[in-house]
């Protein structure tokens, strides 16, 4: 039972999605505490994309409901920000660099009001942050992929949100924007923001992320780490598909590699 007293930066209570009457979610339950790095993992078709849109009222659920600080999301939505898969986005649409980060202040300006002098500052200072300060007027389809990736973060970090949402960010992107995603995670995670993130590689889930949820259509585990990351509840969540390294950090969970 969660302490009455808690205010969590995510709940959700008995999340189902079904398409064509089959679920793709099964009664999920989940509490993110503020202030933390949260993986979501496991395998292909574990609803784990579905998990976020659901959340993020994206896709509608058969039951279920989501509070973001303890009110209902649709009243919550200034405080998020979402950053999806690159692969679901029209590079070739005709837009700049500095137009599609603009675009994550609109929920602050509203879309009648054009942006000023602040709202250019930081989405200016944002793609400083993450690397892309030189990129202002280039047409998004020149980018490479991790360059997309990285001008996607810079949208959501002008929203100056408290949590992110983040699918597969470290998708098909080099080692170089790898580490910078990973530096900005742990920058908005020292500034009190909740981040959650659906991750595939499973060697880097004690390295880069405090809280773990395990995910098979149900919820097989969700918590801290060093705590749930454990042989026996991958083997839950992949069927048993897993191989294991030894790993001198955490006495519960091997490493595994990638499946």
């Amino acid at each position: 039972m969660k302490n009455s007293q808690t205010t969590f930066a995510i709940e959700v209570e008995d999340m189902t999605v079904a398409y064509r009457e089959k679920p793709v979610l099964w009664d999920v339950d989940l509490l993110v505490p503020g202030g933390i790095l949260q993986a979501i993992i496991g395998p292909n078709g574990a609803g784990k994309t579905t998990m976020i849109k659901a959340i993020l009222g994206l896709v509608k659920p058969s039951a279920g409901r989501v509070l973001i600080y303890g009110k209902p999301y649709s009243q919550q939505r200034q405080l998020v920000a979402y950053v999806p898969q690159r692969g679901s986005v029209d590079w070739d649409f005709p837009t700049n660099v500095l137009d599609v980060v603009m675009m994550g202040r609109y929920g602050t300006l509203g879309w009648f009001r054009r942006p000023g002098k602040e709202d250019h500052q930081r989405a200016e200072e944002a793609l400083a942050k993450v690397g892309m300060a030189d990129f202002l007027k280039r047409q998004i389809s020149q980018l490479s992929g991790g360059q997309q990736q990285r001008v996607f973060l810079a949208r959501a970090l002008v929203q100056d949100a408290m949590v992110y949402f983040m699918d597969e960010p470290f998708q098909g992107v080099d080692a170089t924007t790898e580490k910078a995603i990973v530096s900005l995670l742990k920058e908005l995670r020292a500034a009190g923001k909740t981040v959650l993130v659906v991750h595939h590689d499973l060697q880097t889930v004690t390295e880069y992320f405090d809280w773990v949820l395990l995910l098979n259509v149900r919820r097989i585990a969700s918590g801290p780490v060093s705590e749930v990351f454990t042989e026996k509840n991958l083997r839950l969540a992949y069927g048993g598909k897993v191989a294991f390294l030894t790993h001198h950090t955490h006495q519960n969970a091997g490493a595994p590699t990638n499946v």
